[in-house]
This record gives structure tokens, C-alpha cells and sequence, in this order.
């Protein structure tokens, strides 16, 4: 009997010096995160970010701008640098969909300033979390976010192999040309269900014109689709019949079931809404004809056409989407120009013009974003921020996060344990549930998930009333709140540890005070209940739902 309960009590201890480990700084190298710099430190590489730099700084210099009594300036001062936990944070929810966890963040503070970022980056992107929030983001532009047509399109198929191409960084011109391009079954060659989410009963098959938006949209950044029942009216050299043979190249795709095919027979016809009559048309490039390849199949032509090292516009639209998912801002003025002579600003000339020399590394590309001065902006300055500032990137944007941030913000910060691929089966599922139920109720974007966004009233009650943000924040016993009521060594070490959990920082002397007071001379029960009621002010800030 005592040696039960010898082991019993042993065992009670050791989980009280590993609770209390997670909490304040580690010892040992268990889940120790490796903070390797990788190639941001070749000279190539800092050779394309001191370019990228330089063009910000020239705009930031010849930026013309009106003061509010009317005084005309030229030249906007950049914010400072932002901290290095604020550029742990938009990082971590920009390529993971989440704040960094309590674990994590000890150890970046552990780690010699002017090195942390770097290494947190490449951690970032070798982490699994990254591929799989990257092909959620991504998959938005490709196939939507409706689940399809049932048997027809595996969308969860889909999305784990996307992941998987992102988790091994498969060349993304790579990518792009297996969802164009690829035959078979759905399940068997995943890529194939770009192809298969267009599916219409009508048609019998995919639908040609919405593959024709999709692959101009997602893959070149242009919206052709403007001159789908006439020719646009914004770019001259864009006719309707330039949309309707685009859509040709789909014209002998056939889906039989599960699998998709091109079987050489069959062409497109299309609709004359004004003459009457529908007509046959052949497939053909509606610029840089040149670069079209001469063999292949219809679709095959199209893909290397698309991702040609030669086509500006495939380099740049990448460059484009992925600076807008990093800051919640795309460099251009939208995600997908109207014309082909849209004003490109020369930072993003210069980042896709080194994407496509790269070999479309994608990896490479987001690191060198991060490593940009632009991307290290605080979101605020002791000058007031202007528009001129804004349009010049001379601040970084402030941008609301999206509703699977907020949740995956609530999640996490209520672990002090990191929350990825090793945790638990039980812990990811329950994050999975409770993250859908969340976005289901809270509200999405859907689609055009760079419009600029507003918070609602019913947003904001249920992030005040809802059970689950209100269960994160609660006593229960093994939520952060309670941990740290029970181990912190003193009210202001606990105040500390919920202000890095919930918002990557530490509070301000005034905040510490104010909140270290409410928990003096606390103990058991009430101190669990102020801890958890500052979890839920802190989960209810308006400054945790933006991305500075």
C-alpha cells in the first residue's frame, strides 16, 4: 500500500514541476524549438531584401501628402521598428492562424535579440502548422469555400495534399501546373479536384468559364472574367472572345464519376447572349502568345503557359496574394488588377522578378518578406499616422483578424503547451470542433477574404456571451488562467504571464498595477476567479482582434 501511494504522490509532483515549467522558463530540451536562420543570412538573399528596402524608402522619400490645414509636404517619416514579440505574433498568425503559445515565447526570449525573428520564421515555416493553414488560405482562391459536389469533389483530399506540397515546398509553379494540368482519380491524384469543384449537373462535367475565372484570378492576379459577356471596358486588348477561348482549354476535359480526363474529343462552345446562337471557338492565350508550349494536351499547354518563368504576371500575383496574407493588405491597390498596365509598385516587381528566378520557392519568398523593413514596422508611431503613410507602407497595416485567427487566438493562449501535430489526438480534435463552431457562428469572409472588414454586433457578444470563449477564460483545471493562478510566483509575474499568453506582451507598468491589485492577498478559489475574469478581458480587448 505505501508504495502506491509513494508512487502516487511522485507522480502528483511531477506534474506540478512540469506545470510550473511550461509556465516560467524551461529547463532542458524537451520541445525545444530550433531557431536556425536557414538562408536568410546568404548574400543573395539580404542583397534582394536591401533592394526591396531601398524601393520603400525611395517611395517613402517622394511620397506627396496634405496636411489637414492644407500645408502640401513630400516625404512620410517611417514608424519604428515594431518589437520583436509584436513580429513574433503577426507572424505566428499570419502563417499559422494562431499566436505563438506561452512555451514558445520563452523561448524566443531566450534567444539574443537580432536573431529571434529570423529563426522564428524558418521555424514557422518547417512547422506543420504553417502548411496547413497556408493550403485553408490558399485553397479560397482556388476552389472557394463551399465543399462541392458530393463524390464528384474530394475537397478534405485536396487540401491535404496541397498541404503537403507547402509542408515539402514544392516549387509553387510546380503546384499550379498539376491543378491545371492533372488527370485521374480524385483521390488518387488529388490535384485533379481544382478541375472537379466546377463540376455542373447541367454541363455534365466541369464548367469551362469558371475554371477560365479561377486560373486568371488565382493564378495571374487579372480578372478576364470582365469580358465574359462583353469585351471589358477598363482594358481595350481584352475582347469577349479572348475570355471564351481561354475557357476552350477545358473544352475536352471530361469527369466521369471520380476521375478527370482529356479525351482528345469535344470542343468548347459558347453562348452569344446578343447574336443568338452558340459557337465553336479554339483555345488561345489572350497575351504573350509566345510563351505557349507546343505540345501537350489543351490543358497542359495552358498550365506551362500560366506558370511560365517568362510570364510577369503569374510571379506577381503570387507575390501579391502572399504579401496580403502576411500584412492583410495586398500591395497593390486589390488581389486581382483589371488591366494589364496596372501601376506595379517596385517592391513587388523586384520580389517577383526574384520568385521566378528562385525557381517559385515559396518558402524563400514569404522569409523574404518577413525580412523586409517594411514588413518590421510598428503599426503605430509617436507622429500621427496618415493616409499618406498607409498607401506608402511606411507604417505597418492594421488589418482585423480573420474569424479562424480570433478563435485560433482564444485556443492557444488558453494552452500554455503548444497546440500543433504533436499534441495530443483528443487536443487537435477539440480544436478542430471548436474552431468550425466558432467560425460557423462568428461569421466568414468566404471568398473575398481581403475586403476590408468591420466587426458586428453579434460578433462582438458572442466573443463577450458565448460559452466557448467564456469556458477558455473560466477556472476549469487545466485552462492557463488556473495554471497560472496556482504557480505564478507573484501577482505580478502572474499578470505578466496572461498579458504574453492572450496579447504576446508584457502589460504596461499601469496595467500590471491595476490588475496585480485586484489578485493581492488572493488565494485558491478567488485568486483562480480573477485570474480567469482577466482572461476574458484580455480575449474581449479590441487590440486582440487586429493583427499590429
Amino acid at each position: 500500500m505505501w508504495a502506491r501511494n509513494l508512487l502516487f504522490v511522485a507522480v502528483v509532483i511531477g506534474v506540478v514541476v512540469a506545470v510550473r515549467a511550461s509556465l516560467f522558463p524551461l529547463s532542458g530540451d524537451a520541445r525545444k524549438v530550433k531557431f536556425d536562420p536557414g538562408l536568410t543570412t546568404e548574400d543573395e538573399f539580404r542583397a534582394t531584401v536591401g533592394k526591396v528596402n531601398d524601393a520603400f524608402r525611395a517611395d517613402w522619400k517622394s511620397t506627396k501628402w496634405e496636411t489637414p490645414d492644407g500645408v502640401k509636404k513630400q516625404g512620410v517619416e517611417p514608424a519604428p521598428r515594431a518589437t520583436d514579440l509584436a513580429v513574433a505574433r503577426r507572424l505566428s498568425l499570419a502563417l499559422t492562424g494562431t499566436v505563438p503559445s506561452l512555451e514558445e515565447i520563452r523561448q524566443f526570449e531566450a534567444q539574443p535579440e537580432g536573431a529571434r525573428i529570423d529563426g522564428w520564421a524558418n521555424h514557422l515555416l518547417n512547422d506543420r502548422r504553417f502548411a496547413d493553414y497556408f493550403a485553408e488560405r490558399l485553397a479560397r482562391a482556388y476552389v472557394g469555400t463551399e465543399d462541392g459536389p458530393l463524390i464528384a469533389y474530394r475537397k478534405r483530399r485536396y487540401l491535404a495534399w496541397l498541404s503537403d506540397e507547402l509542408h515539402n515546398n514544392t516549387p509553387y509553379s510546380e503546384l499550379v501546373r498539376q491543378m491545371i494540368s492533372a488527370q485521374g482519380l480524385n483521390t488518387d491524384k488529388p490535384a485533379v479536384n481544382f478541375v472537379a469543384a466546377t463540376y455542373d449537373d447541367a454541363k455534365k462535367g466541369p464548367d469551362p468559364e469558371k475554371l477560365a475565372i479561377r486560373v486568371t484570378r488565382a493564378f495571374l492576379g487579372l480578372r478576364l472574367d470582365c469580358a465574359q459577356c462583353h469585351d471589358h471596358f477598363l482594358e481595350p486588348t481584352w475582347k469577349q472572345t479572348h475570355f471564351q477561348a481561354l475557357a476552350a482549354y477545358f473544352g475536352q476535359t471530361k469527369h466521369t464519376v471520380t476521375n478527370i480526363t482529356d479525351k482528345g474529343e469535344g470542343e468548347y462552345r459558347f453562348e452569344d447572349r446578343v447574336a443568338g446562337g452558340t459557337h465553336k471557338i479554339d483555345p488561345a492565350v489572350p497575351f504573350l502568345p509566345e510563351l505557349l508550349p507546343a505540345g501537350g494536351t489543351r490543358r497542359e499547354q495552358l498550365a506551362g503557359w500560366v506558370t511560365h518563368k517568362d510570364n510577369i504576371y503569374f510571379a506577381r500575383a503570387t507575390v501579391n496574394r502572399v504579401w496580403a496574407m502576411m500584412t492583410g493588405r495586398p500591395l497593390l491597390k486589390r488581389i486581382e488588377a483589371q488591366t494589364l498596365d496596372e501601376h506595379i509598385p517596385p517592391a513587388l516587381d523586384i520580389l517577383a522578378r526574384d520568385f521566378a528566378a528562385r525557381g517559385y520557392d515559396l518558402k524563400r519568398l514569404i522569409l523574404t518578406i518577413v525580412s523586409t523593413e517594411a514588413y518590421r514596422l510598428d503599426s503605430a508611431a509617436p507622429f500621427e499616422i496618415t493616409d499618406a503613410h498607409d498607401a506608402a507602407w511606411a507604417a505597418f497595416p492594421l488589418t482585423r483578424l480573420r474569424p479562424e485567427q480570433v478563435i485560433g487566438n482564444v485556443i492557444q493562449a488558453a494552452n500554455v503547451k503548444t497546440i500543433d501535430q504533436k499534441s495530443h489526438v483528443f487536443v487537435r480534435l477539440t480544436r478542430y470542433f471548436n474552431e468550425r463552431d466558432f467560425v460557423k457562428r462568428y461569421g466568414d469572409s468566404d471568398d473575398d477574404e481581403f475586403a476590408k472588414a468591420h466587426g458586428t454586433i453579434p460578433q462582438r457578444l458572442l466573443m463577450m456571451n458565448g460559452d466557448l470563449v467564456d469556458g477558455k477564460a473560466r477556472e476549469e483545471l487545466l485552462n492557463a488562467s488556473t495554471q497560472i493562478a496556482m504557480f505564478a510566483p507573484d501577482d505580478g509575474a502572474a499578470v505578466d504571464t496572461a498579458y504574453l499568453s492572450v496579447l504576446t506582451r508584457r502589460p504596461t507598468p499601469k496595467e500590471r498595477d491595476h490588475f496585480a491589485a485586484k489578485l493581492a492577498g488572493k488565494t485558491g478559489d478567488a485568486r483562480r476567479a480573477v485570474l480567469a475574469d482577466l482572461y476574458w478581458v484580455l480575449f474581449n480587448s479590441s487590440e486582440m482582434s487586429w493583427n499590429k
